[in-house]
């Protein structure tokens, strides 16, 4: 413990009251601002340095400098401590942040399956959406926090909220970015709830999301991380047992969590938001069903582009719903997806329409229209049941033109296109699913396409052929990715091609101020079309065309002396011009850097 802090002052201003220990990146403390007449606490954290040797501290320096500048962002949010300064002192790099009173989720965790204080999947439902909507801001600002587990969450006294703290963005600072974590380094609290991929140096975004269904499960099992067994085969956790209250969905999702390989996992916090949501709608959906309850209950649906709009006549709610929740269950392939069809034992009508529904968007529309006909006639829902009829074989005959417009694109290489018409798709699961493979595969290609055009422009920008280099970079779709850089490389070859064509009516009108104009025209061809001196360059072909001949034809007739003094006499003339145009192009206009 550095005991020998305590009561030390640091830039004049934090008084250290308090050691809270050491963690991964160095210690922290408790301080207090004695410059502020209130005296407000706040958090000191100092970097391990380890070694003072000057190229070191250098490095260490700017890395301080930039992870800084990213913690001052990330302290906008209003659940994550306020960045307060940064400073040196003594060849020591420290961090002042917020300190935020409250307690460490931990207290609220069930330790060792104490009875009745297991959390209620509401209670983790609500839980996962609150710190996903932090980890989404975090991971927008290219920041990976790297030590999500309890002790870093902390219940806010003031209003309840969680705020996440201790941000490892620092990490790279005395590891750099792909070292390996030590496992002697790792503080205990943090077993458990770090990644496999981290231990070996290949931290991902969704690291975080490990991290965070790791606390979850310990919520709802009572069980601690490095208590739950493994299966040697696969290296999956097995977490789930007879005893376990929860539903499918909501286990599906927590495995999804923390898969073993982070591909297999939930690739971003915005995709565990959405299938939550899409969870939601399937609880409240299975209420209605269970109650019998009329259709048409007016609910607002966010559709999978997240644009809201409320429920109107056209369709219903609940059939919105169950695309909604139906494009949930293709993300949890694989899983035993928590179905409503299959959980209520009361067959009714509503469920029928329920079953055709997942009949129409897995792609059997005929079998989804004779399960919607055997609705009887007399019951509540036949009248939008008739109407559910017409407007799925409309929604379908447009899908599949849609699909087969979007598919002759791909056949014909046509990329671009197939990117504009996928979007007019309707949205049925059959038609999108196929709809989005010819999109991964137009995407791929345009990349593929851009990398190659990208190549060929750079090759003729070093041989200085900048007129074929920009008709290359002309030819790379919008829709690239590369789409910044290409901007950037057209301006800077428009102008490179400037340069050059100013310099070759520069080395022109040098050759011709001795004569050799031969030499002068052949600078004078090489000037391309699209350049603002072309015109220019042309009427100085003339000029020095005729010239050439006048030479040819003096040189012929024994009329050297006249004619070289007339031409001799012209270019005098001629030089007071150039020499003004000299000026302007100046000797600056040697070949730049190409790349």
């Amino acid at each position: 413990m550095n005991h020998h802090m305590i009561g030390k002052v640091l830039q004049g201003r934090y008084q250290i009251v308090q050691n809270l220990g050491a963690g991964v990146f160095g210690q922290t403390y408790i301080a207090i601002n004695i410059d502020d007449p209130e005296n407000p606490k706040c958090v000191v954290k100092q970097l391990k340095v380890s070694s003072s040797h000057s190229s070191y501290l250098d490095t260490l320096r700017l890395r301080f400098l930039t992870e800084t500048e990213t913690l001052k962002r990330l302290g906008d949010h209003h659940q994550i401590p306020e960045f307060i300064a940064c400073f040196e002192e003594h060849e020591l790099f420290y961090v002042v942040q917020e300190c935020i009173k409250g307690h460490a989720l931990t207290a609220e965790l069930p330790i060792q399956q104490e009875c009745g204080s297991l959390w209620d999947e509401s209670e983790v439902i609500k839980f996962l959406k609150d710190v996903l909507s932090i980890l989404e801001f975090v991971h927008s600002q290219g920041v990976i926090h790297c030590d999500i587990k309890p002790d870093n969450l902390v219940r806010r006294a003031c209003d309840g909220k969680l705020v996440l703290i201790d941000f490892g963005s620092i990490q790279p600072i005395d590891f750099g970015v792909d070292a390996e974590l030590p496992i002697y380094k790792i503080p205990v609290s943090s077993l458990g709830y770090i990644s496999p991929e981290q231990f070996i140096g290949q931290t991902q975004p969704n690291s975080d999301i490990y991290a965070l269904g790791m606390i979850a499960i310990q919520a709802i099992t009572g069980i601690e991380p490095l208590q739950l067994k493994i299966d040697p085969y696969t290296n999956e956790i097995i977490w789930r047992s007879q005893n376990t209250p929860i539903n499918d969905y909501l286990a599906a999702i927590l495995s999804q969590m923390i898969r073993y390989d982070w591909q297999n996992r939930f690739q971003s916090a915005a995709e565990v938001l959405r299938v939550l949501k899409h969870l939601e709608w399937e609880t409240q959906s299975q209420q209605i069903v269970e109650t019998q309850y009329e259709v048409s209950l007016e609910l607002a649906v966010e559709d999978d582009n997240s644009h809201q709009y409320p429920a109107s006549g056209k369709t219903s709610p609940l059939l919105t719903g169950m695309k909604v929740g139906l494009a949930a269950n293709s993300l949890l392939m694989g899983f035993s997806v928590y179905s409503l069809v299959n959980s209520s034992p009361a067959y009714s009508e509503t469920e029928t329409l329920y079953k055709a529904t997942e009949e129409y968007q897995s792609g059997d529309l005929q079998e989804a229209i004779a399960l919607v006909k055997s609705i009887h006639s007399g019951s509540n829902v036949y009248p939008e049941a008739q109407a559910t009829i017409e407007e799925w074989q409309q929604e379908w005959q447009l899908a599949a033109q849609q699909y087969q417009l979007t598919e002759k694109a791909s056949n014909e290489g046509r990329w671009s296109d197939v990117l504009s018409v996928a979007p007019k798709v309707p949205d049925i699961l059959y038609w999108q699913s196929k709809t989005d493979k010819l999109v991964q595969q137009a995407h791929a290609n345009i990349e593929a396409q851009t990398q190659d055009l990208l190549a060929k422009a750079y090759q003729r920008a070093q041989v200085r052929d900048f007129s074929t280099a920009l008709t290359y970079l002309r030819q790379i779709p919008q829709e690239s990715s590369a789409g910044a850089l290409v901007q950037k490389k057209l301006a800077e070859y428009h102008e490179k091609r400037q340069i050059r064509a100013t310099y070759f009516l520069h080395k022109a009108y040098k050759q011709a101020s001795i004569g050799d104009f031969n030499g002068a025209v052949q600078f004078l061809r090489k000037i391309p079309k699209d350049t603002p001196v072309y015109a220019q360059a042309q009427v100085k072909l003339n000029e020095y065309t005729q010239k050439q001949r006048l030479l040819a034809k003096s040189q012929k007739g024994g009329l050297r002396t006249i004619a070289s003094t007339q031409i001799k006499n012209s270019l005098v003339s001629n030089n007071l011009a150039n020499r003004m145009e000299q000026l302007q192009v100046g000797n600056n206009l040697q070949e730049v850097n190409v790349r």
